[in-house]
C-alpha cells in the first residue's frame, strides 16, 4: 500500500473526523484531506481556530472515516443489531504545518496538487496547511452478515514515513497448540487456519474478539494486551455456557 492509496480510500468518504487533545480533553471536527505526496497527506485549517492551536500544541492527530452500504442498522426480534456492509479508515501519527514557501515550491512541481491549497490561502489570508507526514493506520473492510462474500471481515495495516505498526489478529503458538480445534469452532470471523499439528490466524479476518482466547484449553493463543487470568476463566465459562443453549 502506497500513501496514494490510503489518500484515496479517504476521498472516497468526502468528510471525517479529526481528533486532538485540548487540555486534556479529546476534541473532534468533521474536516477533510486536500492533496497527497511522498512526505504525507496534507489539510488546512485557520490559525485562528483552537484546531490550529491544538495541532501546534501536540503535534499529532488522529483521522477516522467509515461509509457503509445504504440502509439504517435494524435491530431483529432479539434486539441484536443488524450492520449494513461498509468499510473504514483510519490513520494516527504525526503533524507539523507548511510553510506558504514550501507550498508554493510544491505547487510548482505538481500544480494540480498543491495550486487548490494556495488558492484557499488567496481566499482565506488566516488559513495555514499542515502535513500527516508520519502515521500508521489501518483499512477495515466489514461484512458481518456475510452479504457479498463467506466471511466477515477483511482488515489491512500500515505505516509510512517512520511510523510503525501492530500487526492485527491474536497469534497461536505452534509449540502449545494441540489441534483440538476448540478456537475454530468458536471462532464466527472464519479466520482460524486448521492445520494437521495447529492451528493458525489469518490476521486479515481475525476481529481480535477474543472468543478463541477464552476457550483455548492449553491456553495456545497470544494477545496484544495482558488479561488476568481469572478473567479468561471467566469469560470462557460463559462462552461455553453461551454454546450450549445456542
Amino acid at each position: 500500500m502506497e500513501i496514494k492509496d490510503v489518500f484515496n480510500s479517504f476521498e472516497k468518504l468526502h468528510s471525517y473526523s479529526f481528533s486532538t487533545i485540548d487540555d486534556g480533553y479529546p476534541e473532534i471536527r468533521i474536516a477533510h484531506f486536500l492533496t497527497y505526496d511522498e512526505d504525507g497527506l496534507y489539510f488546512q485549517t485557520m490559525r485562528v481556530k483552537p484546531f490550529y492551536k491544538q495541532l501546534i500544541d501536540s503535534k499529532k492527530v488522529a483521522v477516522c472515516a467509515l461509509i457503509a452500504d445504504d440502509g439504517e442498522t435494524v435491530h431483529d426480534e432479539e434486539g441484536l443489531s443488524y450492520f449494513p456492509p461498509g468499510y473504514y479508515v483510519r490513520v494516527s501519527g504525526d503533524v507539523k504545518p507548511v510553510s506558504l514557501e514550501e507550498l508554493k515550491v510544491k505547487a510548482q512541481n505538481e500544480p494540480s496538487k498543491f495550486n487548490p491549497l494556495l488558492k484557499d490561502i488567496e481566499r482565506y489570508p488566516m488559513m495555514t496547511t499542515f502535513v500527516l507526514h508520519s502515521f500508521k493506520g489501518e483499512l477495515y473492510d466489514y461484512d458481518f452478515e456475510k452479504t457479498n462474500r463467506d466471511h466477515k471481515l477483511e482488515r489491512q495495516r500500515f505505516a509510512f514515513n517512520g511510523a510503525s505498526y501492530i500487526q492485527s489478529g491474536f497469534n497461536i503458538n505452534k509449540d502449545t497448540c494441540i489441534a483440538c480445534g476448540t478456537c475454530y469452532k468458536a471462532c464466527t470471523f472464519d479466520s482460524i487456519i486448521k492445520g494437521d499439528k495447529y492451528y493458525s490466524i489469518n490476521p486479515s479476518r481475525c476481529d481480535e474478539c477474543g472468543s478463541c482466547y477464552s476457550v483455548c484449553p492449553v491456553n495456545a493463543i497470544t494477545v496484544k494486551s495482558p488479561v488476568e487470568e481469572s478473567e479468561r476463566v471467566k469469560i470462557g465459562l460463559q462462552l461455553k455456557q453461551y454454546m450450549k443453549q445456542n
